[in-house]
This record gives C-alpha cells, structure tokens and sequence, in this order.
C-alpha cells in the first residue's frame, strides 16, 4: 500500500482489503500510512516501561510486600506517580522475572543492626574528638593483675571488606585460619569445592576471607549472597548480580544461564556464604555451574550447618574434596589470640583471660568482639570506670543470651 500511495494509486478499496487481511479497522489502516508518511515508522511506536527504583524495592520490603503502602509512600513523596493497578503489575512482572523481596523481619533486623554498629562508632569517634575524661579512659588499658610484660603476638592488621571489627581490632592468624586457608589453596588447585562449617561465631566467614585475601594471579573471587527463603529462581540472580554481569537479568533462565557460564570461563573462587539455607534444588543448580564443561569454578560452601545441608545432596556431597571445621578457640591459646586481636586485652593477665573465656567467651570469636565493643563503650562513656571483674560480670550479661 506505501508502493501504491507513493505513485498516487492508493484507493479506499485497497485500504479495506488491507483492513480484512488484518483483522483491523479501516481506520487503524488510515492510522498506520499515516504514521509512515510524516513519521517514516512501519512499526508500532515503543511503549514506556515502567521501573520501580531500588528505594522503592526497600519501602516495598518493609511493607512487608504491600504494594498500597509503597503507592502511598510514593503519592506522599510527591511528583508523578503510577496508578495502584499499574504497580501491582510491575511489581509482579519483576517477582516473575526473578525479583527476590527480602522479609520485612530480615530488613528491619538488618536495620537496627546498622544503627547499633552506627552508633558505637559514633561514640567512638566522639570519645578521640572530645579529649580530656573521656579520652583517657579510652586510652587506659584494663588490668585485672599484673602487667604483662610478654612480646604481643603478630596479627593481621586492618580490616577485611565483609568482616566486622570493633575499632582497633585486627586480625589474627589461628591454627583455624591457617587450615582453612589449605584447604582452600588446595580445592583451588584442583578447581575442586570444599565446605568450611562450624558452631556460629567461630569466625568462619573471617577465615575463608583471609584466606582469599590475596589469590594467585588469574583467579577472581565471587561472594554469593544467599537470598532469604531462597529459590532457584533467587539463586540465579543472586549470582548474576555477584558477577556484576552488564545489562537487565534476562527474563528467561535458558539466557541468564548463558551469561553466568561465560563469565565462570575463566579460573574463579565461587564463595557462597550462609550455605545452610540453601534447599535442594538450589545446592542442584550450584552443581549444575560448576559440572557445566565451560565453566573453571572453586566452590567454597561456608556456614553454620552447610555440611548437613550438602548431605541432603549425596551427589553434590560426593565431590566435596575437603571438610573443614573451624572449632572453638582452644583454651591453651586464648591468651595469644585475644592480646593480637585488640590491645585492650594486651595488659590482661593470662590467668584473667582464661577466667573470661570461661565464663562468657567460650572460645567464639563474635562473642569476643561483642564483649570488646561493650568494653570500648564502657571506658568510653565514663571517665572513672574502673575495671575489674565486677565490671566484666555486668558486661558478661549484655553478651549472653537470657536463659
């Protein structure tokens, strides 16, 4: 019909005979050559889409999933906002699409944490600024006894991205860490996979960091968040966006799927963190990246119970090389490990520290650093705090859980 208007041939009989063939009005016929003449565009003009931002996402999560309150938030926030119906729609396009929506109980615990963390560093930073009372009890060290005089132990300076220390912690190098960092080296060797599990606290986390602190040249190191109640669907997109692909997650797992085996083509440390929660099926599509023949991957499954959730997969199980425990921090070195940590405890006698670690420490490095943070708040926020077991007995009671 463009042919025959262009030679002025175009007649009203051959615009109803285009209109039957396509199940259109003669109008909409009338419509499109229209378009085509003063637009130059044969196809339907493109619609708008839709996206909702990542702040929306959070308000939406703390809704718990209610899309009226996120349309309310919006409406008040002001500007142009979507209709009620037009959310619901985006919202559930996304989900589909493979969206995760964190539970609201998870965000909001995530939140008061962060304002917890946020506010002793506050005080911390407070107590350098303001000098006088507070800064000397900052700067006064404990004594429960005698002054130790013995060299400090070498630790790990400085802090590593996803380990949270309190201020003027460092690292340490314990026997755990040392293991853990075989066994690693040695799955890395054989592009192999191994499972560092323990009691919570234990600093599995920190040791399967410091071990792939620095990794050889030509290896890449991915942390895989585990998305709560995970899914397949989760998982894919958790470990799309840990590789920072370019580009939208695609709409179907045939093409996400594509993409995450490219880029596992090259020598990468796959770390998946929090393992425990992961069901069956998903464990199955973990094992499905790492059997694909395209892909070099280390897989490093950590947490608290990850040995008892790979045996729910005897097939993925089976191919674990190493099964690393991080156990309790052993009582004959305790005293070596804790003054290397924070220099708060450097004056502490070892006798004192081994009395701590009995009655609260328990060999857990979190509980440690919790105790280690009340301590720095402590000295912080009272000039005339004096310590001594007392004072340590009340603190014992903010790190332990009632009875």
């Amino acid at each position: 019909m463009l042919e025959l208007d262009a030679a002025g041939a175009l007649t009203t009989a051959h615009v109803r005979a285009g209109a039957q063939v396509g199940g259109v009005s003669v109008r909409t016929v009338w419509r499109w050559l229209d378009a085509a003449r003063t637009e130059g565009r044969v196809e339907r003009r493109p619609r708008a889409r839709l996206e909702l931002s990542d702040q929306a996402w959070e308000v939406l999560a703390q809704a718990g999933g209610n899309v009226a309150v996120l349309h309310r938030h919006l409406t008040e926030a002001g500007g142009e906002v979507p209709s009620l119906a037009s959310l619901h729609r985006v919202v559930r396009r996304d989900l589909q699409a493979g969206r995760v929506l964190p539970d609201r109980a998870v965000v909001w615990r995530e939140r008061e944490e962060q304002r917890t963390r946020q506010a002793l560093a506050d005080l911390a930073l407070a107590g350098t600024r303001e000098g006088g009372a507070a800064k000397a009890a900052a700067a006064r060290s404990p004594r429960l006894g005698p002054e130790a005089t013995a060299g400090l132990p070498v630790g790990e300076s400085g802090a590593l991205a996803g380990v949270a220390l309190p201020a003027g912690a460092q690292l340490v190098r314990t026997s755990s860490v040392r293991a853990v960092a075989e066994a690693v080296g040695q799955a890395m060797a054989t592009e192999g996979a191994v499972c560092v599990f323990g009691d919570p606290g234990r600093g599995k986390t920190a040791a399967v960091r410091m071990a792939l602190s620095e990794v050889p040249s030509g290896w890449k190191v991915t942390w895989v968040p585990v998305p709560v109640r995970p899914s397949v669907v989760g998982m894919r997109r958790a470990v799309f966006d840990a590789l920072a692909l370019p580009g939208r997650f695609p709409h179907t797992s045939a093409l996400a799927d594509a993409a995450v085996a490219d880029a596992l083509g090259e020598a990468r440390v796959l770390v998946v963190d929090e393992a425990q929660r992961l069901p069956v099926p998903c464990l199955e599509y973990l094992q499905s990246l790492w059997d694909h023949p395209g892909t070099r991957i280390t897989l490093v499954l950590c947490g608290a119970g990850s040995e008892r959730a790979l045996s729910r997969l005897p097939q993925l199980a089976s191919r674990v090389g190493a099964w690393q425990e991080v156990p309790r921090l052993a009582a004959a070195e305790v005293a070596t490990v804790v003054t290397g940590f924070h220099p708060l405890w450097r004056t502490v006698s070892a006798s004192d520290l081994t009395w701590i670690d009995r009655s609260c420490g328990h060999g857990t490095f979190r509980t440690w650093a919790a105790l280690t943070a009340h301590l720095q708040n402590a000295l912080l926020t009272a000039a005339d705090t004096s310590v001594d077991r007392d004072l340590l007995r009340r603190l014992f009671q903010r790190v332990a859980p009632p009875l």
